[in-house]
Protein backbone atom coordinates (compact mmCIF):
# COMPACT_ATOMS: atom_id res chain seq x y z
CA UNK A 1 0.00 0.00 0.00
CA UNK A 2 0.56 3.42 0.00
CA UNK A 3 1.85 6.27 2.36
CA UNK A 4 -2.18 6.49 3.69
CA UNK A 5 -2.46 2.91 4.11
CA UNK A 6 -0.90 2.82 7.70
CA UNK A 7 -3.57 2.61 10.62
CA UNK A 8 -3.05 5.12 13.58
CA UNK A 9 -5.47 6.24 16.40
CA UNK A 10 -5.47 9.52 16.68
CA UNK A 11 -6.26 11.48 20.27
CA UNK A 12 -6.87 15.24 21.29
CA UNK A 13 -7.20 15.01 25.06
CA UNK A 14 -10.01 18.22 25.32
CA UNK A 15 -7.77 19.94 22.82
CA UNK A 16 -4.78 20.30 24.83
CA UNK A 17 -2.71 16.98 24.35
CA UNK A 18 -2.51 14.52 21.19
CA UNK A 19 -1.47 11.10 21.33
CA UNK A 20 -0.76 9.27 17.89
CA UNK A 21 0.03 5.59 17.93
CA UNK A 22 0.49 2.97 15.43
CA UNK A 23 1.55 -0.82 15.44
CA UNK A 24 5.19 -0.12 15.24
CA UNK A 25 6.23 -4.29 15.75
CA UNK A 26 3.37 -5.00 13.16
CA UNK A 27 4.30 -2.34 10.34
CA UNK A 28 8.09 -1.51 10.80
CA UNK A 29 9.30 -4.80 12.49
CA UNK A 30 13.15 -4.23 11.60
CA UNK A 31 13.55 -0.80 12.35
CA UNK A 32 12.98 2.12 15.06
CA UNK A 33 10.84 4.96 13.15
CA UNK A 34 10.55 8.48 14.00
CA UNK A 35 7.84 10.69 14.17
CA UNK A 36 7.53 14.50 13.16
CA UNK A 37 4.41 16.84 13.20
CA UNK A 38 3.16 20.40 12.41
CA UNK A 39 0.60 22.54 13.00
CA UNK A 40 1.33 25.07 10.29
CA UNK A 41 -0.19 25.47 6.75
CA UNK A 42 1.11 25.98 3.16
CA UNK A 43 4.25 25.48 2.53
CA UNK A 44 6.17 27.44 5.77
CA UNK A 45 5.04 24.30 7.43
CA UNK A 46 8.15 23.76 10.47
CA UNK A 47 8.30 20.27 11.25
CA UNK A 48 8.95 19.46 14.70
CA UNK A 49 10.49 16.01 16.29
CA UNK A 50 8.63 13.65 18.78
CA UNK A 51 10.09 14.55 21.89
CA UNK A 52 7.90 12.01 24.09
CA UNK A 53 8.04 8.73 22.74
CA UNK A 54 5.47 5.66 23.12
CA UNK A 55 7.74 2.34 23.39
CA UNK A 56 6.33 -1.27 22.66
CA UNK A 57 9.39 -3.46 23.62
CA UNK A 58 12.03 -0.77 23.07
CA UNK A 59 10.20 0.32 19.46
CA UNK A 60 8.36 3.80 19.03
CA UNK A 61 4.69 3.39 18.58
CA UNK A 62 3.51 6.50 19.61
CA UNK A 63 4.19 10.43 20.37
CA UNK A 64 2.55 12.64 23.21
CA UNK A 65 2.68 16.38 21.81
CA UNK A 66 1.00 19.77 22.86
CA UNK A 67 -2.35 20.68 20.51
CA UNK A 68 -1.47 24.18 19.09
CA UNK A 69 -4.31 24.32 16.61
CA UNK A 70 -7.32 22.99 14.78
CA UNK A 71 -5.44 21.54 11.37
CA UNK A 72 -2.41 18.54 12.05
CA UNK A 73 -0.20 16.90 9.79
CA UNK A 74 2.08 14.01 10.79
CA UNK A 75 5.11 12.21 9.21
CA UNK A 76 6.34 8.63 10.26
CA UNK A 77 10.23 8.42 8.54
CA UNK A 78 12.82 5.79 9.07
CA UNK A 79 15.52 6.27 12.34
CA UNK A 80 17.17 8.83 10.88
CA UNK A 81 14.53 10.65 9.46
CA UNK A 82 15.82 10.87 6.13
CA UNK A 83 12.97 8.29 4.09
CA UNK A 84 8.90 9.41 4.64
CA UNK A 85 6.96 5.84 5.40
CA UNK A 86 3.85 7.29 6.83
CA UNK A 87 2.61 11.00 6.15
CA UNK A 88 -1.07 12.54 6.77
CA UNK A 89 -3.39 15.60 7.02
CA UNK A 90 -5.94 15.59 9.63
CA UNK A 91 -8.31 17.97 11.71
CA UNK A 92 -7.60 17.95 14.89
CA UNK A 93 -10.86 19.17 16.48
CA UNK A 94 -12.46 15.72 15.11
CA UNK A 95 -10.03 13.82 17.47
CA UNK A 96 -11.11 15.54 21.12
CA UNK A 97 -11.64 13.01 24.00
CA UNK A 98 -13.56 15.16 26.65
CA UNK A 99 -12.01 15.44 29.93
CA UNK A 100 -14.48 13.87 32.65
CA UNK A 101 -17.11 16.37 33.69
CA UNK A 102 -16.32 18.69 36.80
CA UNK A 103 -18.47 19.93 39.70
CA UNK A 104 -21.04 17.17 39.92
CA UNK A 105 -24.25 18.18 41.60
CA UNK A 106 -27.43 15.90 42.41
CA UNK A 107 -30.38 17.82 43.67
CA UNK A 108 -33.24 15.45 44.90
CA UNK A 109 -37.14 16.17 44.79
CA UNK A 110 -39.08 13.05 46.02
CA UNK A 111 -38.14 10.27 43.54
CA UNK A 112 -36.83 12.34 40.62
CA UNK A 113 -33.19 13.33 40.98
CA UNK A 114 -31.42 16.38 38.77
CA UNK A 115 -27.00 16.02 37.85
CA UNK A 116 -25.73 18.48 36.32
CA UNK A 117 -21.89 19.53 35.87
CA UNK A 118 -19.94 22.36 35.00
CA UNK A 119 -19.92 23.76 30.99
CA UNK A 120 -17.15 23.84 29.41
CA UNK A 121 -16.33 26.92 27.83
CA UNK A 122 -15.90 26.06 24.16
CA UNK A 123 -18.27 24.05 22.07
CA UNK A 124 -20.32 22.85 24.75
CA UNK A 125 -23.08 22.40 22.26
CA UNK A 126 -20.38 19.34 20.30
CA UNK A 127 -21.26 17.48 24.22
CA UNK A 128 -23.70 15.15 25.48
CA UNK A 129 -24.34 14.58 29.24
CA UNK A 130 -24.69 10.61 29.82
CA UNK A 131 -25.57 9.86 32.97
CA UNK A 132 -25.71 5.76 34.39
CA UNK A 133 -27.23 3.87 37.50
CA UNK A 134 -28.08 1.03 39.25
CA UNK A 135 -29.28 -0.07 42.70
CA UNK A 136 -27.51 -3.11 44.30
CA UNK A 137 -29.86 -4.99 43.48
CA UNK A 138 -29.27 -4.13 39.62
CA UNK A 139 -26.85 -6.32 37.30
CA UNK A 140 -26.87 -3.82 34.58
CA UNK A 141 -26.20 0.39 34.36
CA UNK A 142 -29.07 1.98 33.44
CA UNK A 143 -28.45 4.63 30.97
CA UNK A 144 -29.70 8.46 30.04
CA UNK A 145 -28.23 10.84 28.02
CA UNK A 146 -29.14 14.73 27.08
CA UNK A 147 -27.16 18.03 25.96
CA UNK A 148 -24.75 19.56 28.23
CA UNK A 149 -24.98 19.59 30.92
CA UNK A 150 -27.86 18.38 33.03
CA UNK A 151 -29.85 15.75 32.88
CA UNK A 152 -33.27 14.77 35.03
CA UNK A 153 -34.07 10.91 35.68
CA UNK A 154 -37.07 9.79 38.13
CA UNK A 155 -38.35 6.41 39.44
CA UNK A 156 -35.83 6.15 42.34
CA UNK A 157 -37.19 4.14 45.20
CA UNK A 158 -36.66 5.84 48.70
CA UNK A 159 -35.53 2.44 50.28
CA UNK A 160 -33.21 1.90 47.93
CA UNK A 161 -29.26 3.02 47.70
CA UNK A 162 -28.02 3.93 43.83
CA UNK A 163 -24.70 4.08 42.65
CA UNK A 164 -24.29 6.97 40.03
CA UNK A 165 -21.70 7.59 37.01
CA UNK A 166 -21.48 10.96 34.87
CA UNK A 167 -19.35 11.39 31.69
CA UNK A 168 -19.37 13.94 28.52
CA UNK A 169 -19.56 12.49 24.86
CA UNK A 170 -18.50 13.63 21.34
CA UNK A 171 -21.23 14.28 19.19
CA UNK A 172 -20.77 12.41 15.80
CA UNK A 173 -20.39 13.23 12.82
CA UNK A 174 -21.15 16.86 13.70
CA UNK A 175 -18.05 17.64 15.88
CA UNK A 176 -15.94 14.17 15.75
CA UNK A 177 -15.03 11.33 13.46
CA UNK A 178 -14.70 9.09 16.44
CA UNK A 179 -17.33 8.29 19.19
CA UNK A 180 -14.47 9.57 22.16
CA UNK A 181 -16.11 9.57 25.55
CA UNK A 182 -14.39 11.17 28.63
CA UNK A 183 -13.15 8.72 31.48
CA UNK A 184 -16.49 8.17 33.56
CA UNK A 185 -15.92 10.70 36.99
CA UNK A 186 -15.83 9.36 40.70
CA UNK A 187 -18.77 7.36 41.18
CA UNK A 188 -21.23 8.17 44.27
CA UNK A 189 -23.54 6.66 46.36
CA UNK A 190 -27.17 7.58 47.05
CA UNK A 191 -30.24 6.83 49.22
CA UNK A 192 -33.08 9.24 49.59
CA UNK A 193 -31.00 11.99 48.72
CA UNK A 194 -28.27 11.29 50.81
CA UNK A 195 -25.16 10.97 49.89
CA UNK A 196 -23.41 7.53 51.54
CA UNK A 197 -19.59 6.24 51.34
CA UNK A 198 -21.26 2.81 50.23
CA UNK A 199 -24.24 0.63 48.97
CA UNK A 200 -23.14 -1.29 52.31
CA UNK A 201 -23.71 1.53 54.69
CA UNK A 202 -27.75 2.00 53.60
CA UNK A 203 -28.52 0.67 56.60
CA UNK A 204 -30.55 3.79 58.26
CA UNK A 205 -31.94 4.52 61.93
CA UNK A 206 -35.22 3.42 60.66
CA UNK A 207 -34.32 -0.04 59.38
CA UNK A 208 -32.26 -1.24 62.78
CA UNK A 209 -34.92 -0.39 64.56
CA UNK A 210 -37.04 -2.28 62.80
CA UNK A 211 -34.37 -5.60 62.85
CA UNK A 212 -34.35 -4.84 66.48
CA UNK A 213 -38.24 -4.72 67.00
CA UNK A 214 -38.29 -8.17 64.86
CA UNK A 215 -35.76 -9.99 66.81
CA UNK A 216 -37.84 -8.78 69.80
CA UNK A 217 -41.10 -10.10 68.23
CA UNK A 218 -39.20 -13.01 67.34
CA UNK A 219 -38.21 -13.99 70.60
CA UNK A 220 -41.76 -13.12 72.54
CA UNK A 221 -43.49 -15.84 69.72
CA UNK A 222 -40.75 -18.26 70.83
CA UNK A 223 -41.45 -17.72 74.58
CA UNK A 224 -45.39 -17.99 73.62
CA UNK A 225 -44.75 -21.52 71.84
CA UNK A 226 -42.76 -23.18 75.09
CA UNK A 227 -45.70 -21.64 77.19
CA UNK A 228 -48.07 -23.61 74.86
CA UNK A 229 -46.19 -27.02 74.52
CA UNK A 230 -45.18 -26.81 78.73
CA UNK A 231 -48.90 -26.53 79.26
CA UNK A 232 -49.74 -29.87 76.69
CA UNK A 233 -46.99 -31.68 78.28
CA UNK A 234 -48.27 -31.36 82.15
CA UNK A 235 -51.82 -32.47 80.74
CA UNK A 236 -50.16 -35.15 79.13
CA UNK A 237 -48.01 -36.33 82.13
CA UNK A 238 -51.14 -35.51 84.57
CA UNK A 239 -53.25 -37.71 82.18
CA UNK A 240 -50.23 -40.66 82.15
CA UNK A 241 -49.02 -40.16 85.69
CA UNK A 242 -52.17 -38.85 87.87
CA UNK A 243 -50.96 -37.32 91.14
CA UNK A 244 -51.32 -39.80 94.16
CA UNK A 245 -53.74 -37.38 97.22
CA UNK A 246 -51.35 -37.07 100.04
CA UNK A 247 -54.09 -38.32 103.48
CA UNK A 248 -52.37 -35.31 105.54
CA UNK A 249 -54.64 -33.06 103.96
CA UNK A 250 -58.60 -34.45 104.49
CA UNK A 251 -56.98 -35.55 107.82
CA UNK A 252 -54.71 -32.44 108.50
CA UNK A 253 -55.69 -32.60 112.47
CA UNK A 254 -54.70 -35.98 112.67
CA UNK A 255 -50.57 -35.28 111.53
CA UNK A 256 -50.88 -31.59 112.65
CA UNK A 257 -52.47 -32.02 116.43
CA UNK A 258 -51.76 -35.70 117.31
CA UNK A 259 -48.68 -36.74 115.69
CA UNK A 260 -50.57 -39.68 113.52
CA UNK A 261 -51.75 -41.33 116.84
CA UNK A 262 -55.21 -42.56 115.25
CA UNK A 263 -56.60 -43.97 118.56
CA UNK A 264 -55.99 -40.30 120.30
CA UNK A 265 -57.73 -38.23 117.03
CA UNK A 266 -60.72 -40.61 117.13
CA UNK A 267 -61.00 -40.08 120.83
CA UNK A 268 -61.65 -36.30 120.45
CA UNK A 269 -63.50 -36.42 116.73
CA UNK A 270 -66.16 -38.61 117.18
CA UNK A 271 -68.76 -36.85 115.35
CA UNK A 272 -66.29 -36.32 112.98
CA UNK A 273 -65.56 -40.17 112.64
CA UNK A 274 -69.27 -40.71 112.87
CA UNK A 275 -70.10 -38.44 109.27
CA UNK A 276 -67.18 -39.57 107.68
CA UNK A 277 -68.26 -43.26 107.78
CA UNK A 278 -71.81 -42.49 106.76
CA UNK A 279 -70.30 -40.41 103.92
CA UNK A 280 -68.49 -42.71 102.53
CA UNK A 281 -70.55 -45.75 102.76
CA UNK A 282 -70.92 -48.39 100.29
CA UNK A 283 -74.24 -49.15 98.95
CA UNK A 284 -73.89 -52.64 99.65
CA UNK A 285 -73.15 -52.30 103.16
CA UNK A 286 -76.28 -49.95 103.96
CA UNK A 287 -78.43 -52.54 101.86
CA UNK A 288 -77.29 -55.17 104.29
CA UNK A 289 -77.63 -53.36 107.15
CA UNK A 290 -81.16 -52.88 106.40
CA UNK A 291 -81.88 -56.18 105.46
CA UNK A 292 -80.37 -57.68 108.76
CA UNK A 293 -82.18 -55.07 110.64
CA UNK A 294 -85.14 -56.29 109.06
CA UNK A 295 -84.25 -60.01 110.26
CA UNK A 296 -83.50 -58.83 113.54
CA UNK A 297 -87.25 -56.59 113.62
CA UNK A 298 -88.93 -60.61 112.47
CA UNK A 299 -86.61 -62.77 114.92
CA UNK A 300 -87.89 -59.93 118.10
CA UNK A 301 -83.66 -59.38 118.55
CA UNK A 302 -82.84 -55.90 118.52
CA UNK A 303 -78.81 -55.77 118.03
CA UNK A 304 -76.99 -52.40 117.52
CA UNK A 305 -75.86 -50.94 114.30
CA UNK A 306 -72.39 -50.60 115.00
CA UNK A 307 -72.05 -54.52 115.57
CA UNK A 308 -72.96 -55.04 111.79
CA UNK A 309 -69.61 -53.58 111.25
CA UNK A 310 -67.94 -55.33 113.59
CA UNK A 311 -64.81 -57.32 112.95
CA UNK A 312 -62.83 -60.03 115.42
CA UNK A 313 -59.93 -57.95 115.98
CA UNK A 314 -62.74 -55.27 117.01
CA UNK A 315 -64.98 -57.57 119.47
CA UNK A 316 -61.42 -59.44 121.31
CA UNK A 317 -60.51 -56.11 122.15
CA UNK A 318 -64.23 -54.31 122.96
CA UNK A 319 -63.11 -51.53 121.14
CA UNK A 320 -66.02 -50.33 119.37
CA UNK A 321 -64.99 -47.12 117.92
CA UNK A 322 -62.00 -49.41 116.23
CA UNK A 323 -64.94 -50.96 114.23
CA UNK A 324 -66.50 -47.15 112.97
CA UNK A 325 -62.74 -46.33 110.77
CA UNK A 326 -63.75 -49.69 108.60
CA UNK A 327 -65.13 -47.43 106.23
CA UNK A 328 -63.29 -44.68 106.22
CA UNK A 329 -60.91 -43.46 103.67
CA UNK A 330 -57.02 -43.52 103.68
CA UNK A 331 -55.21 -42.27 100.92
CA UNK A 332 -52.39 -44.57 100.47
CA UNK A 333 -52.18 -48.41 98.46
CA UNK A 334 -50.19 -49.44 101.12
CA UNK A 335 -50.68 -52.53 104.53
CA UNK A 336 -51.22 -50.36 107.59
CA UNK A 337 -51.51 -52.29 111.29
CA UNK A 338 -54.77 -51.66 112.93
CA UNK A 339 -55.33 -53.35 116.72
CA UNK A 340 -53.55 -56.40 115.26
CA UNK A 341 -54.71 -56.60 111.53
CA UNK A 342 -53.17 -55.54 108.69
CA UNK A 343 -55.38 -53.18 106.54
CA UNK A 344 -55.15 -52.81 102.81
CA UNK A 345 -56.08 -48.95 101.82
CA UNK A 346 -56.52 -49.44 97.93
CA UNK A 347 -56.49 -46.87 95.11
CA UNK A 348 -60.45 -46.46 95.50
CA UNK A 349 -60.02 -44.84 98.24
CA UNK A 350 -61.48 -47.57 100.95
CA UNK A 351 -60.25 -49.78 103.51
CA UNK A 352 -60.40 -53.32 103.41
CA UNK A 353 -60.02 -55.68 106.03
Amino acid sequence: GGKDAINTTIINFNNEKMQITWAARELFPNENVSFFYTFGEGKNKVWKPCITYLLDQDYNSGCLFKTEGPTLAISIRNSNGSEELFYKNLKADFYIKPSPPENVTFFWEEDTVTVSCNKPERNAWCLTFELQYKSKFDKEWQSRTSKCCSVREQGFDPRKCYSFRVRLRRRVPYCNVVKYSSDWAAETFWMNGTLLDSCDDDITPQSKTVIVLSCLLAVLLMMLILLILLCKWQRVRMSILPAIPDPKYPFADLFNYHNGNLQEWLDKNDHVVLQTKLEYEEPESITEAESQQEDGKNSGKEEPLEKIFTFPGAAENNDSKAAEIACLIPASNTMAPFAGLHVLMNDDMYVML
